[in-house]
């Protein structure tokens, strides 16, 4: 089953794709206005997700004393294609395997050898798994970006806020709280109460440096907190103008 990701997730996981590496939390972080424990904490939780499936180098093997890199497209039976794939993974050289959803060329197999001889030798191997090669080519160049869809517009960088709407029609707003809001300082109870927040509005969830804030109805809202919000009857825009600064528009949501 998959994992729905909001804007905070979407744009850890883009950052993490440009390069994990060098891409710290507090980096991260900084450039989201949320905490460094936060984004350490939905990292952890995208781990555990298994939408995130690890960090590997990305090498360039011609440059690695001019190795070479083949890319075997190939035919399995529909009912093996996942068997054959471990199989074909556990093959010395062999370094990425995908498994297509095809008729043909359904197994995609890419091996690294030190000369022509090594790949024949992988070829042999795939051959004798029954996996039927139907062309090989060598892998000139490989270029690698991250999913630009999981990165926001400019306007949607500095307040990061996502918008569910559940099976029954109801909307559920999270919001990155700026550091002038209306309801800084305020618990969401004294909030509805003196009228910066919606009488009928619900804070279901407040997330600080990457833990959970309990009980949500008495904390105090702070810059930088995520806040889960059920607005009920009242529309999208007054539910957010209480998180957020009088200068910040808030982002049009899907």
């Amino acid at each position: 089953m998959s994992r729905h990701l909001d804007e905070i997730d979407r744009q850890i996981v883009h950052a993490l794709m440009s390069d994990a590496r060098n891409t710290s939390a507090p980096m991260i972080a900084e450039g989201m206005n949320v905490s460094a424990g936060t984004v350490r904490n939905r990292i952890e939780r995208l781990e555990e997700a298994g939408v995130i499936r690890g960090y590997t180098a990305i090498v360039d093997f011609e440059q690695a004393d001019g190795r070479l890199t083949s890319v075997f497209m190939c035919t399995v039976p529909a009912d093996e294609r996942e068997q054959l794939a471990l199989a074909a993974r556990s093959i010395p050289g062999v370094i990425n395997v995908r498994v297509l959803m095809a008729g043909r060329r359904d197994l995609q197999v890419v091996a690294v050898g030190e000369e022509t001889s090594d790949l024949r030798e992988i070829a042999r191997a795939l051959s004798g798994l029954d996996i039927r090669i139907e062309d090989e080519e060598l892998l000139q160049t490989e270029l690698h970006t991250p999913y630009s869809r999981f990165l926001s517009d400019d306007s949607r960088q500095s307040v990061v806020t996502d918008t569910v709407t559940l099976a029954d029609g109801t909307a559920v707003i999270e919001v990155c709280v700026t550091a002038d809001a209306p309801i800084v300082g305020r618990s969401p109870s004294e909030a509805r109460a003196d009228g910066t927040l919606s009488t009928d509005a619900v804070v279901t969830s407040i997330e600080r440096d990457g833990s959970i804030i309990h009980p949500v109805d008495d904390a105090t809202i702070r810059p930088d907190d995520v806040v889960t919000v059920l607005p009920k009857e009242s529309s999208e825009d007054d539910v957010l103008e209480a998180f957020l600064a009088d200068e910040e528009t808030p982002p049009q949501t899907s």
